[in-house]
């Protein structure tokens, strides 16, 4: 029982070690980096629940670009307020919704972005907190 622990031990230690993720058509490591979007973004929101509260994680593959994340932070904070000013609240309610949300949002931040630095650098968005009422 005793060798049992060590062997899933060390495959876990295995499994959890960082290490870069090799991207699939050559280009190197990449190398993964998040950025809260600090505070919660609250809106108000048209027609059916009135507002939205949600908490946004940017993720990147470049982690060294994470200052250029953080230097236009402000103009990424004003984008998603002026999506989310659009926003019929019903819709949020509901997963597909969330999940429109969360793809106009990401589309917004890279277009955002390549216009300020030449490059999307967000890979993607997740929403960590999400509340409308």
């Amino acid at each position: 029982m005793h060798r049992f622990r060590v062997v899933f031990a060390i495959l876990l230690a295995t499994l959890f070690a960082r290490s870069p993720v090799l991207a699939g058509d050559g280009e190197g490591a990449v190398d993964i980096g998040y950025f809260a979007l600090k505070p919660s973004i609250v809106s108000n929101l048209v027609g059916g629940p009135k507002y939205i509260r949600c908490d946004i994680q940017l993720m990147t593959e470049k982690a060294s670009m994470l200052p250029k994340i953080e230097l236009h932070a402000p103009a990424l904070r004003h984008q998603m307020l002026m999506l989310l000013a659009k926003q019929d609240g019903q819709s949020l309610t509901t997963r597909a919704g969330k999940e429109g949300l969360r793809k106009a949002a990401l589309q917004s931040f890279q277009e955002q972005l390549k216009e300020l630095t030449g490059d999307e650098i967000v890979a993607d968005l997740y929403f960590t907190a999400y509340y409308v009422r």
